[in-house]
């Protein structure tokens, strides 16, 4: 293994983005993917049954996901600043980073379009942008699994893994 693969398998700070073998950013980042999905969720809801009590719970879970998200960025980035410049890595990384940055304020967006409403339904125009959004946030999380599972960017690594497949004495 290389020096340069092994320091993205490091954390910059066990403090602040998980030991070893155990980074944050992966539990972090089902805030906002289950924040977002349930609101739109809600907003489909809120078509179907005229129900203005899940047009606030959407903008609720909506900023709920803008919270979580900026956590999981936070441990995230630290991440990033593992991975060597210039690797196939790294631009995933970087897609990766700017793709949820742009979902991320898509949501801020999708929750000041909606401020103020006292709707009983979501409008069109913020379900389709949350639409794009979970969209654009799939094609971001496979990319996170690829850093993870291809690159094995914060995974521990091979000689570490193989206790877990010896058998019990």
């Amino acid at each position: 293994m290389s020096d340069r693969s092994a320091a993205a398998k490091r954390p910059v700070s066990a403090l602040l983005t998980g030991p070893y073998g155990h980074p944050f950013h992966p539990i972090l980042v089902t805030i906002p993917i289950g924040a977002w999905v349930a609101s739109f969720v809600f907003d489909i809801g809120s078509r179907v049954a005229d129900a203005a009590f899940l047009v606030q719970a959407s903008v609720w879970l909506i900023v709920i996901g803008i919270v979580g998200a900026v956590a999981a960025a936070s441990v995230g980035l630290l991440d990033f600043f593992a991975i060597p410049s210039g690797t196939p890595a790294f631009r995933t990384g970087l897609v990766h980073l700017i793709l949820n940055l742009a979902v991320t304020v898509a949501y801020v967006v999708n929750a000041l379009w909606r401020r103020g409403s006292e709707a009983d339904q979501v409008p069109v125009g913020p379900i389709v942008l949350s639409a794009v959004s979970l969209g654009a946030l799939m094609v971001s999380g496979y990319l996170g699994g690829k850093l993870a599972f291809r690159y094995g960017v914060r995974v521990a690594e091979e000689h570490d893994q193989a206790e877990g497949f010896e058998p019990r004495r």
